[in-house]
């Protein structure tokens, strides 16, 4: 039988994995030296960043379920924001609550969570407008929210991280 990794394992795994995503953009970028990008490059940018995508919506959700089991049934990531500014951390709630916003937004795209983001006076993370035109392709990154600035995984993994404490410390 196989020991399951804990939260912290789980959210360092899919920080090395996002960083190392957005190396090979980065290598991808730096290589074209200013020159319109070729196909197969558009192709790996696109690649590598859905897979930044996919690492955040799976490490939020894995949060949300192995912190459910300090609540009562209902939507968690409200319960957290509300204890976490009970208890005067209201940093962190507003953290959270952004991120959470963020993955609603690459789960599900344009409602209530874009528009809130694209409203926030002073956005933590860059928040696009929905192109006009057809929807996007199967694969293709979702353009709302900008997850290949090195602050937008590396922020979400913190956040989680400082609330995952938050809660295993019996402050939640």
């Amino acid at each position: 039988m196989t020991t399951s990794q804990t939260l912290p394992e789980l959210v360092y795994a899919a920080q090395t994995a996002a960083n190392a995503s957005q190396d090979r953009i980065s290598a991808i970028l730096e290589h074209a030296q200013g020159q319109p990008l070729s196909n197969a490059q558009i192709e790996d940018v696109n690649s590598e960043t859905v897979a930044i995508e996919l690492a955040a919506v799976d490490i939020f959700t894995v949060f949300e379920a192995r912190m459910q089991r300090h609540f009562k049934r209902g939507p968690l990531s409200r319960k957290v924001e509300a204890r976490l500014s009970a208890a005067g951390h209201d940093d962190l709630a507003h953290r959270l609550h952004q991120y959470y916003l963020a993955i609603n937004v690459l789960k599900h795209g344009t409602g209530a969570s874009h528009r809130e983001l694209l409203s926030a006076k002073t956005p933590m993370f860059a928040v696009l407008q929905a192109a006009e035109g057809p929807a996007r392709a199967e694969g293709a990154p979702s353009g709302l929210i900008d997850v290949m600035t090195p602050r937008f995984f590396d922020g979400l993994a913190d956040t989680i991280l400082e609330a995952f404490q938050f809660l295993e410390n019996g402050q939640g």
